[in-house]
């Protein structure tokens, strides 16, 4: 698989990688053996950057990622957690003591001394601007709990407060085919600034896998269900913000630049690949088939020019009207 620099990390990791919040929770039951079946299939094919939270499950993707790696050796492969969900987001939580006890459970769920990277996951926008945040995250680099450290972000405002930030390795951030507004200014602002930009909700909470319909239906403990008007967090992290329907509407027109030999939901994880600035994609899977068949996206050829024009006007006819002015 390409690899690529991970931002101020200075480690390479190819353009794929797992998000693995589907085996913490919120979409619907994973059992331990899909999971651990899950993450061997992905390093099979190349994947070597895993993304987790300490809030997935309560720990639970943290410690199914660690066991996984210490029963199959994890030379090569870099861990992404993330920090800060698991309290009230208040400003005033974001402390040294704080990060120093959140750190020290990741530590633990993952079996490392120390973290390769961590980020702080969506905290409230004053956090971006805190000079003490990032002292304290810097102590932690000078006490070996962590490698490094990014963001993970809500809006484009807040990743370019981050991308300024001298110590800041990565910025996470939605991007996908109906997600545009990250490519005008943060991906090259990041590109300029040497951080790393890891793409996450990739297909719209699976919008662009190209199998939903009016009629599909989500379990109860599933955030597509559960989280549709931002009930239980921003609603930019299901479905990317779109309505159902619109999204629904759009999909069908993009589905018809989908090559030959190809599926949907691989075309749409190839376009985010090809967008300059990107560092890697951080797909979910629930199963092995679906993490063989995100990794093989990164074999597909480039978009073509008139591909990319046709997923902007779709965008801006449909989808950016809803998310544009907030994401």
């Amino acid at each position: 698989m390409q690899q690529r620099t991970f931002g101020r990390t200075g480690r390479q990791v190819g353009v794929i990688g797992l998000g693995a919040w589907q085996l913490g929770a919120d979409w619907g039951e994973v059992d331990e053996d899909d999971a651990l079946a899950t993450l061997a299939a992905a390093m099979d094919a190349g994947v070597n950057l895993i993304d987790t939270a300490d809030v997935y499950g309560d720990g639970r993707s943290e410690r199914l990622v660690g066991r996984f790696l210490r029963e199959r050796g994890g030379d090569g492969v870099t861990v992404a957690t993330k920090m800060g969900r698991r309290v009230p987001q208040e400003p005033e939580n974001y402390t040294l003591d704080n990060f120093r006890a959140w750190t020290d459970r990741s530590r633990e769920n993952l079996g490392v001394d120390t973290l390769d990277l961590v980020q702080l996951h969506c905290p409230p926008t004053p956090v971006y601007s805190t000079d003490a945040v990032f002292d304290a995250l810097d102590t932690l680099v000078a006490e070996k709990r962590i490698a490094a450290y990014g963001v993970s972000v809500e809006t484009r405002a807040e990743a370019l407060t981050a991308i300024a930030r001298p110590g800041v390795a990565t910025v996470q951030i939605i991007l996908n085919m109906l997600r545009l507004g990250p490519l005008d200014e943060v991906l090259p602002a990041a590109q300029a600034a040497g951080v790393g930009i890891i793409a996450r909700v990739p297909l719209a909470s699976g919008l662009l896998s190209g199998r939903y319909d009016e009629n599909t239906t989500f379990a109860d403990n599933d955030h597509r269900n559960f989280n549709r008007h931002g009930e239980a967090f921003d609603v930019g992290e299901t479905f990317s913000g779109v309505d159902f329907a619109t999204g629904l509407s759009a999909v069908r027109r993009l589905a018809a630049l989908t090559p030959a030999g190809a599926t949907m939901a691989q075309y749409a994880l190839r376009w985010i690949v090809d967008q300059p600035g990107v560092s890697v994609v951080i797909p979910g899977a629930r199963n092995a088939e679906q993490a063989r068949a995100n990794a093989a996206a990164a074999d597909l050829a480039p978009i073509t020019a008139e591909a990319a024009a046709t997923v902007r006007q779709v965008y801006d006819e449909l989808i950016a009207p809803q998310v544009a002015d907030r994401w």
